[in-house]
């Protein structure tokens, strides 16, 4: 017997049968996770605001990534270049998908001057800002869920997801395992800091692909599980 024979066909049938055997255990995973969590729900749309593509931008029927940049956008040009190139750039091959950033009607040679930091000659198609008076974007900001209150300059560091029907999406219990180890009260997670590189890159992205992951489900007719609501969720 050619033990050389043996030992090739062995570590052939062991790379053959290693990532048929690794994928079956993802596989059930995919339809058994937990869907990202709603928040609130009637989360106003953008009807009375118009956006700096000369039309208006709708958040129904869309995934969006949403913030406030303020009176003067350009103080807050670092919350809008971490969107841009931790979610934007990730996520915008996505259907449906798009970043909006709410902003007062007369900032937009300012809005110019961010657009032109952000872009690094990139075409952002699917990135909008949104114009509205102070009245519009207070009114906005409430119909969010949220535990910061806007500044008085309608700036913001946190951002939101919103789904397709207009719910607002998070997390019931953002608690970590060693926060329930030591049976810590449960928090929820309503937004995230677009300063905080961490919070964007290990919460946001991971909370944006279990999003994209229910809708793919859905319209493949896979997804059997309802997103949680939170306590009290407010109508």
């Amino acid at each position: 017997m050619d033990f050389r024979k043996v030992i090739r066909y062995v570590v052939l049938g062991i790379l053959f049968f290693l990532p048929v055997t690794f994928l079956l255990f993802l596989y059930p995973a995919t339809h058994n996770y937990s869907p990202l969590d709603i928040v609130k729900s009637s989360v106003n749309d953008l009807d009375s605001f118009s956006s700096d593509s000369g039309g208006n931008v709708l958040l129904k029927e869309h995934i969006t990534v949403l913030g406030f940049l303020g009176n003067d956008p350009i103080n807050n040009t670092t919350l809008a270049l971490n969107v841009k190139e931790l979610v934007y750039d990730k996520f915008k091959g996505f259907k449906t998908f798009q970043v909006v950033f709410l902003v007062p009607e007369g900032t937009q040679s300012a809005i110019e001057k961010v657009r032109r930091e952000i872009s690094s000659y990139e075409d952002l198609k699917f990135w909008y800002f949104a114009f509205g008076s102070q009245e519009n974007i207070e009114n906005f900001y409430l119909s969010l869920r949220s535990t910061d209150d806007l500044r008085p300059d309608l700036s913001l560091e946190n951002v939101f997801i919103i789904d397709k029907d207009l719910s607002q999406r998070g997390r019931i219990d953002d608690r970590s395992d060693k926060d329930i180890e030591k049976n810590l009260p449960e928090y929820g997670l309503y937004s995230y800091n677009g300063i905080e590189v961490a919070e964007i890159k290990n919460k946001m992205s991971d909370d944006l692909r279990i999003l994209f992951t229910e809708y793919r489900q859905k319209r493949k007719g896979e997804f059997d599980s309802e997103a949680r609501r939170a306590h009290e969720l407010i109508k």
